[in-house]
């Protein structure tokens, strides 16, 4: 597994891929990609089964999450950190200007998704 990862390499790979996620480390305990929406998209995600840490490298959105409250709802940009509890429901909205995002997925993500 390699240790040093370059962001240009991760988002080219994506773009030849037409995925909108690129998973770039997977080990046990974690995997990390990047996530990328146009400006004008909808995310269409689902809950996870695991706990999320997402950091916006660029781009503007705002970013709802239900929590113990209720849903919460804020402007997101670039140095952001946002972090998701399994099996909450969460989602980018309004993106006016295209978004890149790393994730990080503790333990690693399952693809398995929650019912709700």
């Amino acid at each position: 597994m390699q240790a040093f990862y370059k962001l240009e390499e991760i988002v080219r790979t994506q773009l030849v891929s037409g995925a909108a996620y690129q998973e770039f480390l997977r080990a046990p305990a974690m995997s990390c990609g990047v996530y990328t929406l146009a400006a004008g998209a909808t995310d269409t995600q689902k809950p996870h089964a695991e706990d999320e840490l997402y950091y916006v490298i660029d781009g503007a959105a705002r970013m709802m999450v239900y929590n113990d409250k209720g849903a919460e709802q804020r402007a997101v940009g670039a140095g952001d950190i946002i972090f998701v509890k399994a099996g909450r429901e969460h989602r980018f909205h309004d993106i006016t200007r295209d978004l890149v995002v790393l994730v990080i997925f503790a333990p690693a993500e399952s693809m398995a998704k929650v019912q709700r």
